[in-house]
Order: C-alpha cells, then sequence, then structure tokens
C-alpha cells in the first residue's frame, strides 16, 4: 500500500510539471503536436512526447514566438526561454519610456498691496526697519549741521509714515545761532571784508566819558589786550581736511611762538566739548587734537561730520 501510494505521489508531480498536450510551431513553418516534458528542458530546448514511447527534441530557436510567450508563463520555463524571446518595438519603447512627474510648485499668494507685503516677509520687514534707522539718523545728522537739539529732530524723525519729511523741512532751516555767536561771526565777517565796524564809541568796553569820575583805583586792562576770539560755525564754514590745514596752520607745531603760544583750540562737537593746545594728526574724515588735563595728556579724535564750532582764544578765556 505504501509503494502504491508513492507511486501515486510521483505520478502527480509528473502530471503537475508537464504540459497538457498541445500543438507547437516551428520557425521553419512545420509544426509539432504532442506532449512538451518540462523536466527535460535545458537551456537549448525541451523534449517533446509525440506518442507512445517516441520523443523529439525542439531547439528553443526554432520554436515559434507565440509558442515561446505561453511558455514564457511556467515559472519553470521562463528563465529558458525569456532569452530567445524577441522585444517588440513597442516593448522597446514601453520600457524606455520617461515618464514626466511635474515638479512641485508654489501656490501662489493672492495679490495685495505694497505696504501689506513689505510687513509679511522677513526680506521686506528688514528693508522697512532700514529705512526707519536710516530716517532718524537723517534727522540727527541735519540736528548736528543746522544747530538744532538732536534728540528733538531725531524724535520726530522717528513717527512713523511721517518723520521721514522732518530731516527735509529741519534742512531747509537757516542754522541756528546763539546770541554771541551771531556776534563772534559778524565780528569775523567784518575783519574778514577788511572795513571797521561802525561801533558807538561810547558803547566799546574801557569808554567813559571826559567829564566822567574815574575812582583810583581801576580794574586791570588786561583783559583789553587779550587776543579777539575767532569763531567759526558749521553752516557758514566747511569743515575738512584742507579747511583745517589752512586756518589752523600754526596748531601742527609742537613748540608755537610768540602770539599763537597761548591761543588755543575749541573744538564743540556731538561728543563734547575740548580744549585743544595742539593738531597731533589729520586724515581724510577727521583729525586728533592734545588735549592736557593738568599734567597729563590725550590724544581724541573728532570727525569732521561731528564739528559744530571750532573757536581760537586766549587760554585764559573761560
Amino acid at each position: 500500500m505504501r509503494l502504491i501510494r508513492n507511486l501515486g505521489i510521483a505520478l502527480t508531480c509528473i502530471l503537475a510539471l508537464s504540459v497538457s498536450a498541445a500543438t507547437y510551431k516551428l520557425a521553419n513553418g512545420k509544426e509539432i503536436t504532442g506532449e512538451l516534458l518540462p523536466t527535460s528542458a535545458n537551456e537549448t530546448g525541451v523534449q517533446v512526447k509525440v506518442g507512445e514511447g517516441q520523443y523529439e527534441r525542439v531547439l528553443w530557436a526554432n520554436m515559434s514566438q507565440e509558442d515561446l510567450r505561453t511558455l514564457a508563463q511556467n515559472p519553470r520555463l521562463q528563465p529558458l526561454v525569456e532569452p530567445f524571446i524577441e522585444i517588440t518595438q513597442e516593448e522597446k519603447l514601453k520600457q524606455t519610456e520617461v515618464t514626466i512627474k511635474p515638479p512641485p510648485r508654489i501656490a501662489r499668494e493672492a495679490p495685495g498691496s505694497v505696504i501689506g507685503a513689505m510687513f509679511s516677509s522677513g526680506v521686506g520687514l528688514f528693508v522697512v526697519l532700514l529705512v526707519y534707522a536710516a530716517t532718524i539718523y537723517a534727522g540727527y545728522e541735519v540736528a548736528i549741521f543746522r544747530g538744532q537739539p538732536p534728540l528733538l529732530v531725531a524724535g520726530l524723525s522717528a513717527i512713523p509714515f511721517l518723520g521721514f519729511v522732518v530731516p527735509i523741512i529741519f534742512l531747509s532751516m537757516p542754522t541756528r545761532l546763539k546770541p554771541e555767536e551771531i556776534t563772534a561771526a559778524r565780528s569775523e565777517a567784518v575783519a574778514a571784508e577788511g572795513t571797521p565796524e561802525a561801533v558807538n564809541p561810547m558803547q566799546a568796553e574801557g569808554a567813559a566819558h571826559p567829564a566822567a569820575l574815574h575812582i583810583a583805583h581801576e580794574e586791570k586792562k588786561e583783559s583789553a589786550k587779550l587776543p579777539q576770539t575767532v569763531v567759526y560755525q558749521r553752516g557758514q564754514y566747511t569743515f575738512n581736511r584742507r579747511f583745517i590745514e589752512t586756518k589752523f596752520a600754526n596748531f601742527f607745531g609742537v613748540v608755537r611762538r610768540d602770539a599763537d603760544k597761548d591761543m588755543v583750540l575749541v573744538v564743540k562737537s556731538a561728543r563734547g566739548t575740548y580744549t585743544a593746545q595742539r593738531i597731533s594728526r589729520i586724515a581724510a574724515n577727521d583729525f586728533h587734537v592734545e588735549v592736557h588735563h593738568g599734567a597729563a595728556s590725550e590724544e581724541i579724535m573728532i570727525p569732521f561730520v561731528e564739528i559744530q564750532e571750532i573757536r581760537v582764544q586766549h587760554k585764559s578765556v573761560q
């Protein structure tokens, strides 16, 4: 019983591996009808049982393309017949076909106002802040140039959407001068023209009526002998390297003689007021002055754009 069962199982396997009888067309036009035996297949061909006890070997190269494609559906025969299957032009095109996938696109936002677009992006917000800071700085520079309070002009320039007109308004205004600066500027203008200024002799310092009483001990007249203070105000003069080298050439030397030895240079700038004994060096955009603090000295750099006023006066003048 066990032998019969084993034979039955073997027969079933052989039947499962075999292909039912069929008619196969050859490349030369002949046809073979029989049962193809998959177990006999190799790289060159396969045997077909054409009758009882009769077998015929068929080469893969002699079989038609239609039969080869049918046999390729059998997993056991597919690796053997696949090299002999001719690929059609359509199949070649399908294998080499390139599927073009559209790239992902960023959705375009709905159009809006320019101001809204500026505040909706990081770059636009940076540009707005940059323009805002430049407007405030412009107001500060205009205030220094026109002698106006820097904090006032810079504060007005910080008003959103309206501050950009503030520097223009203050720039169109005349330079603001103090009363003593106006007097000094007039005296300098008269001296530059070479014509004496019409002054009331009775208003001059030290002038008195001939018949007036005189006190025995009068104040010392040394102050009348001091050299006149010369004032150079921003707005009337342009402070640059050529101006400094031309007007204050005597202050470049280490030792000054005669009438200039007791003169000092008072520079009023945005950083403060400095009383300098000499100019140590000068560049295209700034110059360095030597300032004494008791027995010690200090060299200070002053940019030309920050200078508001320069006075040449005697060291005893406060």
